[in-house]
Formats: C-alpha cells, sequence, structure tokens
C-alpha cells in the first residue's frame, strides 16, 4: 500500500466525525420548515438515486446472494430509517442538538457491554476509555440537561430509539455484513431505509416545505452526510474492530458544540471545553494502538 493511500485511510475518522457532526446542525435548520419522516423520504430517495447513478458509472457489481442483500437491508433500516428518524423526530419535538448527540454518544458504552457479554474482549484500558468518553460527554453538553422543554417522555424515547438503533446496526453490520463495494452497499441500505420511512411520511402527514434552509439541509444531507459519511462509516466498520469505531461518536457532541457555537451562537463554556478533553482522552484509549 502506497504512503499516499495510508495517510488518506488515516484521515478517515477525523473526517467522518467532521461530517457526522453536522447531522444534528441541519437537523435544527430543516425541522422548522418540515416533518422528520417527509425530510428523510426526500433525503433517502435522492440518496439512492445517486448511488444507483455512482454504481452505474463505476461498473460496479451488487452482491449476488439474497443472504447478502438481507443483511444489507437489516443495518439500512437500522442505520438509517431508526437511528436518523429517532434523531430528526426528537429534535423536531423540542431537543436540542447538544442532548440528542449526548443521548447517541452513548453508543460506545453500549457497544462495550454487549461485546463483553458475547465473548470478544474489552481491555481494562478500554473500559476506562469509555467511562472517560462518557464522562466527557455529560461535562460538553451539561448546561443542554437543564432545559427542562427538551427532556419529555416522547423526546426521550424518539433519542433513545436512535441510540440502540444505531448500536444495533453497527454490531449486526459488523457480524453479518460481508465485504462489498460501499457504493453498492449504501444503495442497498437506503433503499431499505426508504421503504421503512415512506409509510411514516404518509401517516405523519406533513408535506415538505422547500425553504431555504430546507434546500441547504437536503443538498448537505445527501451530498456530504449520505454519500460521503455514511460511506465512511461503512467502511470503518469493515476495517475495524465495532468497539473502536463506535468510539468515534464520543468525538460528535464536542465537534457538534463547536458548529453549533459558530453558526448559533451557542454558548461554548470552560466546563465544555474540559468535556472535550477528557472525551478526546477516552478515545485515545479505547482506539487500538497502531
Amino acid at each position: 500500500m502506497s504512503s499516499q493511500n495510508q495517510r488518506l485511510i488515516a484521515a478517515m475518522p477525523v473526517v467522518f466525525v467532521l461530517i457526522w457532526s453536522t447531522g444534528f446542525i441541519v437537523a435544527r435548520l430543516a425541522m422548522p420548515h418540515t416533518g422528520p419522516m417527509a425530510f428523510l423520504t426526500w433525503r433517502y430517495c435522492l440518496s439512492v438515486t445517486c448511488f444507483l447513478l455512482w454504481v452505474k458509472l463505476a461498473g460496479v457489481a451488487f452482491p449476488n446472494t439474497r443472504r447478502a442483500w438481507l443483511h444489507l437491508a437489516v443495518t439500512g433500516v437500522f442505520m438509517h430509517a431508526g437511528y436518523l428518524g429517532g434523531v430528526w423526530a426528537a429534535v423536531k419535538f423540542g431537543m436540542g442538538a447538544g442532548l440528542s448527540a449526548l443521548i447517541v454518544g452513548l453508543q460506545p458504552v453500549l457497544t462495550g457491554i454487549w461485546l463483553s457479554y458475547s465473548g470478544s474482549r474489552v481491555t481494562s484500558r478500554q473500559w476506562l476509555g469509555l467511562i472517560l468518553g462518557l464522562l466527557g460527554l455529560f461535562l460538553v453538553v451539561f448546561h443542554k440537561l437543564s432545559h427542562a422543554g427538551e427532556v419529555t417522555g416522547v423526546t426521550l424515547l424518539l433519542a433513545f430509539m436512535a441510540l440502540f438503533s444505531i448500536t444495533a446496526g453497527t454490531l449486526y453490520q459488523k457480524r453479518y455484513v460481508q465485504p462489498c463495494d460501499v457504493r453498492a452497499a449504501s444503495a442497498i441500505q437506503m433503499s431499505a431505509a426508504l421503504l421503512v420511512t415512506l409509510p411514516l411520511a404518509w401517516i405523519e402527514g406533513q408535506p415538505l416545505q422547500w425553504h431555504p434552509d430546507v434546500v441547504i439541509a437536503m443538498a448537505w444531507s445527501v451530498l456530504a452526510l449520505s454519500l460521503g459519511a455514511s460511506s465512511l462509516l461503512y467502511l470503518l466498520i469493515q476495517r475495524g474492530a465495532a468497539a473502536s469505531v463506535s468510539s468515534l461518536m464520543y468525538l460528535v457532541p464536542p465537534c457538534t458544540a463547536v458548529i453549533a457555537w459558530f453558526l448559533f451562537d451557542e454558548q461554548l463554556t470552560p466546563l465544555t471545553l474540559l468535556g472535550m478533553a477528557v472525551t478526546v482522552m477516552g478515545v485515545a484509549l479505547v482506539r487500538p494502538k497502531s
């Protein structure tokens, strides 16, 4: 492998975290103007179209077994329909980007616990990293917990649905999905998410309003998040251990806090900065030594 390819692979986690963090920001940007299921239906439809064109132009082959298609479809339901549906609906019903990022950021803890019970070895060093990462997350968004309007039974249920969906999808993909071209895999995954989300959008009954904020959010969601970050997540899960890959999610809330501070002038306190430092330390411990 050339040194250039090695540098590109090494940069993948950093790029993933930066792009993935914007998902909570675009949710806040778009949700005042549309329903979450309507937005996600359009997002999946446009994303599938882009991936199918990409597959056609690149001459990529789809998996050749029904089992492979089924496993990819299951991960698509968990990692797109369940995860994104939960996050966007929670934001729609009043939960802020910081708090929703905190709850979903608990994923590495669930992943570590599951791996420890399923026979995979999670070292004491990694457990320390998981605990530090969790502590850092609470410090980053601590002030959000005092906003009572954000914490309701509905928003908590939706956010924890997103948490369990992304955790289950990550573990399922690592166990059952065989390596294949990421473009073909993403087309199948998002098609499955579209089939689940479309009837929910019809039940929701809130059509998409093409406000300028919605157009910006849709373009970024399709091009940067679906085509970019989701593809990177697929590749990262295929290349690394589930516990270390999921630990990257610990970096999302700090990045979200910085972006929200820059775009929406949300407060960035010394406690938040301390939490970022603790979070980075935790990720460094969880990720395997090179």
